[in-house]
């Protein structure tokens, strides 16, 4: 349940979310939240686990996204099992539909490639009933049915709806993610390269928040002197810190290019862990 209020600190609207303890269960959204520093894969852990565009609040004035609703979130740990049943169906990465119980960040990251190609085509990319229609809906748009080895990639049980997969009951090869995006002539080349990306059936195979970031789909943000469609500067984008201690060099340089840390009187590339070759 949420209220409208003000903050009398800065005169800012707020919101306020009230619920309802339960002493039984651990309620993590306060603790996850009060963390002052936030590029939410960057504390160590960190998974929304229910990113949806319900919980992506957009500033129409300055064009500021931010997350909300951490009711769900939670510290990953190695090793240390996790629900499955997770996140709205719509935006489920496929490993929580393997019923995986030691998955990673990398499911936001699936969300949020649903969330992208969402916004480009108005409306949700994959629509399933349940969880089997909503894994035929995901093969209707990858390139086909993963191969047994990918699946055993998201490192999770072969469970039954695993098998289901795997069966001549979904099209070996349907259609890919471009051929779906290509009905749309004006449709960015670089937007959908970018939702392929994140819509990796391997988790591994997905980039991470800092590398969607840097990705060529973004660039424009990186020229001299951009601004607003309504002609307002753009919010502090590239205040990045602790996010990259432990980025390369070359990430680095893709993110923020040299003219603007030496606008912004930055210096992270020489700051930054040495790339691992």
């Amino acid at each position: 349940m949420l209220d409208q209020s003000r903050c009398l600190e800065t005169q800012e609207t707020v919101a306020i979310k009230k619920v309802l303890k339960d002493r039984r269960y651990k309620d993590r959204e306060l603790e996850l939240i009060s963390f002052e520093a936030w590029h939410i894969h960057t504390v160590p852990g960190v998974c929304q686990r229910d990113v949806k565009p319900q919980n992506v609040l957009v500033n129409p004035v300055t064009h500021q996204v931010k997350i909300c609703d951490f009711g769900r979130a939670k510290i990953l740990v190695r090793g240390e099992a996790n629900i499955s049943y997770i996140c709205s169906r719509y935006y489920q990465a496929p490993e929580l539909m393997f019923d995986a119980t030691e998955y990673t960040t990398s499911i936001d990251i699936w969300s949020a490639g649903c969330i992208l190609a969402e916004i480009l085509l108005g409306q949700p990319l994959f629509r399933g009933e349940n969880t089997v229609d909503q894994l035929s809906e995901i093969i209707q748009v990858k390139r086909g049915r993963p191969t047994r080895m990918r699946i055993l990639g998201i490192r999770c049980a072969i469970s039954g709806i695993a098998f289901l997969f795997l069966s001549e009951k979904f099209p070996r090869l349907v259609e890919g993610t471009k051929k779906v995006f290509g009905y749309f002539p004006h449709m960015p080349p670089e937007a959908i390269d970018l939702t392929s990306r994140l819509l990796q059936y391997a988790p591994s195979l997905r980039c991470t928040a800092l590398e969607a970031c840097a990705d060529p789909f973004f660039d424009e943000l990186r020229e001299p002197n951009p601004r607003l469609p309504n002609g307002r500067p753009l919010p502090p984008i590239f205040n990045f810190r602790d996010q990259l201690s432990s980025a390369s060099p070359e990430l680095i340089l893709r993110l923020i290019p040299e003219h603007l840390q030496r606008s912004n009187g930055l210096n992270f590339t020489h700051h930054a862990a040495p790339h691992q070759s």
